[in-house]
């Protein structure tokens, strides 16, 4: 977890840290990235990085919820879920994934950044940080799955405990596998439907 220190640092310095951060993890992946390289392409010393954070896996976490808070702030909130039917519901969602892929798309550091994901969650001291940002998904997904419920969208005889784990265990698949592929905008519209209808497939009414 960021260090209270880091957020009290001038919001330049703290820009500077995380755009050396950025371009260091985005260019190498994590396992390859050097915290040396992003402390000098910062300007400051190793001391001083360790005041603010505890290590590689605590930056790149960090790093990750602000690019993706910033991804979810240009691209707007998620419209009302439950003002039609079942159809209009999945419509609603596969267009918000749509924007919110087209967007990231046009951001390939942190594309290249999620992409190493995988590979981060492997090791163990980043464990911990990870458990912190799907806890953070968890609210959202299960707001969305009961707005679906009340339209009769999604299925309502199992647990809501499964039902969000469902979600999550093939959102992050689905994600990982389209940043990999890297799809053109003429081909990404079909395969966000296709990977909308597996997961309408797997929680529908």
């Amino acid at each position: 977890m960021v260090r209270p220190r880091f957020t009290k640092l001038p919001l330049e310095q703290q820009q500077a840290i995380l755009q050396a951060a950025l371009d260091e993890f985005a260019a190498h992946g994590f396992h390859d990235a050097s915290l040396n390289r992003v402390i000098d392409t910062a300007g400051i010393s190793k001391g001083s990085m360790y005041y603010y954070f505890d290590g590689k896996e605590d930056l790149y976490a960090y790093l990750v919820r602000t690019e993706l808070a910033g991804l979810f702030a240009r691209v707007g909130t998620l419209p009302e879920l439950d003002i039609g039917d079942a159809d209009a519901f999945w419509a609603v969602l596969e267009d918000y994934y749509l924007q919110l892929m087209r967007a990231l798309t046009a951001s390939p550091q942190l594309a290249a950044l999620l992409r190493g994901w995988a590979a981060a969650s492997k090791n163990p001291a980043f464990q911990a940080a990870q458990g912190d940002i799907e806890q953070a998904s968890l609210h959202w997904i299960e707001q969305a799955l009961t707005a679906g419920q009340r339209v009769g969208a999604v299925r309502d005889d199992l647990p809501s405990s499964l039902l969000i784990a469902v979600v999550m265990g093939m959102g992050q698949a689905m994600d990982i596998w389209l940043m990999s592929q890297q799809p053109g905008e003429d081909t990404l519209p079909g395969l966000v439907s296709d990977l909308i209808s597996m997961i309408r497939g797997a929680v529908s009414a």
